[in-house]
């Protein structure tokens, strides 16, 4: 009895320091990844000329090749033209961090905006219409190996400011089976020949942080003087098939899964977990077999199996907590 005891001290101890020494591994993983990016702060030109970007107090910029490479190699969204102008961040936060969200820029050239229409668009009946177009785009999302995309619902209702030429709004959606929905986030910056565009990426539990930020993030653009909206030019500038209306029912941001690559640790961890119980299972049924002591074995094991189905079930929840 009292070598049996000592064996489950032995086995609590070695759990213990194994799970600990996984969970290292982990952080010392994603810390060398973080440190591999080189943030800008202040005023950034943007590609093109169009405008610039003043970098608020409490945040960091991520220029584009840095973010293409979070977007796409970190994040696992299709690779495609103008997929960034860079990242926005708070200061505190880095493009790993389980809690946050973080703004992808973009610039879309589809002419000038004109917002007439923006005091009759029924939103409700936007959405419908929205939530029916995803159903068919999901076929083709599929085809090229994505998770369909449903929209569930507003997470904020569109907005217009007439007088700043900002729209902004959040959409709530579901990426596959993901138990926790993903917030886009969505302002529009409307100018002469296109609009600029902010996403924040973020969980639908982040939705408070981006609206207690976002009165700092409105105003971070700036187009330069002959791209600004009232530089518009009837005799020579392409007017939009877009209106307020169609801007909003734009295109899902095509995002496979924020935060995935910590869904990949976990696995790595519940992996080398069984591993682990499966070699040292062996080692103390050996033990025993020596002693011809059955009775001491089987409950052995079937203490073993019991750490591991919890340990089994401790990774599944930190997984949909994740």
């Amino acid at each position: 009895m009292r070598m049996k005891k000592t064996t489950l001290t032995i086995i609590s101890c070695l759990f213990t320091f194994f799970m600990y020494s996984q969970e290292e591994n982990i952080q010392k993983k994603i810390d060398s990844i973080e440190k591999t990016f080189r943030y800008e702060h202040g005023s950034v030109n943007l590609k093109n000329g169009i405008g610039k970007i003043n970098v608020p107090n409490g945040f960091k910029y991520l220029n584009p090749v840095q973010a293409e490479r979070v977007l796409v190699d970190l994040w696992g969204n299709p690779k495609g033209e103008n997929l960034t102008l860079g990242l926005l961040l708070p200061e505190n936060q880095g493009v790993m961090s389980q809690i946050g969200y973080v703004f992808n820029i973009q610039y879309d050239e589809i002419g000038h905006v004109e917002d007439d229409d923006a005091d009759d668009v029924n939103y409700d009946d936007l959405l419908t219409e929205m939530q029916k177009e995803t159903v068919e785009e999901n076929k083709e999302r599929q085809k090229e190996g994505y998770a369909p995309v449903s929209i569930v619902g507003w997470a904020a209702k569109p907005f217009y400011d007439k007088d700043r030429k900002i729209l902004h709004w959040a959409k709530e959606i579901k990426f596959g089976q993901d138990s926790l929905n993903t917030l886009n986030y969505n302002v529009r910056i409307l100018g002469r020949k296109g609009v600029l565009v902010l996403n924040a990426i973020a969980t639908e539990n982040e939705l408070p942080l981006v609206q207690k930020d976002i009165s700092k993030v409105l105003d971070i653009v700036q187009f330069n003087d002959g791209y600004k909206y009232e530089d518009f030019d009837s005799s020579v500038d392409e007017v939009a098939a877009w209106t307020i209306g169609g801007l909003v029912a734009g295109k899902v941001l095509a995002k496979v899964g924020f935060f995935a690559i910590f869904l990949k640790f976990g696995k790595i961890i519940v992996l080398s977990l069984l591993g682990f119980f499966g070699v040292f299972k062996n080692k103390i049924k050996g033990w025993f077999s020596k002693s011809k002591n059955t009775e001491n074995e089987e409950e052995i094991e079937s203490e073993v199996a019991l750490i591991q189905e919890k340990s089994e079930v401790e990774e599944e929840v930190k997984e949909e907590i994740n």
